[in-house]
Parts: C-alpha cells; sequence; structure tokens
C-alpha cells in the first residue's frame, strides 16, 4: 500500500492536467513591510515547473 506524505497533500494539490498548484509562502503575517504589489502577488497559486521537482511531488501523492 503507498502511503501520501501528508506535509506534502497539505500544501501542494494535483490539477485536472496533472501539473502540481501551491500556494507560495509570506502571506501570514508582517505584511507591512511589504510592497501591496507583492502581496497582491501572493494571492495567486502557481504551478510547479521544474519537471524533476514535479515528478518527486507526484511520488509523494500516488493518489492526487
Amino acid at each position: 500500500m503507498l502511503k501520501t506524505k501528508k506535509g506534502v497533500a497539505k500544501r501542494f494539490k494535483l490539477t485536472k492536467k496533472g501539473k502540481i498548484k501551491y500556494y507560495p509562502g509570506g502571506k501570514s503575517h508582517l505584511q507591512t513591510n511589504k510592497n501591496p504589489k507583492r502581496v497582491r502577488g501572493l494571492r495567486h497559486g502557481r504551478t510547479v515547473k521544474n519537471k524533476k521537482e514535479a515528478a518527486y511531488l507526484k511520488k509523494m501523492l500516488p493518489y492526487g
């Protein structure tokens, strides 16, 4: 039986097309020091671009 790495499952999700989506860190506190443009940019999800890293993360999320 394959086990899901729970730390990875909390941080990453698989999209319908199989890409790995995540939300960047740095938005929980100390936002007064950060530019508004930077904070706005942190709202949006991103996908993992590195293919090697994506393959590694998919192994840790065997059931999506």
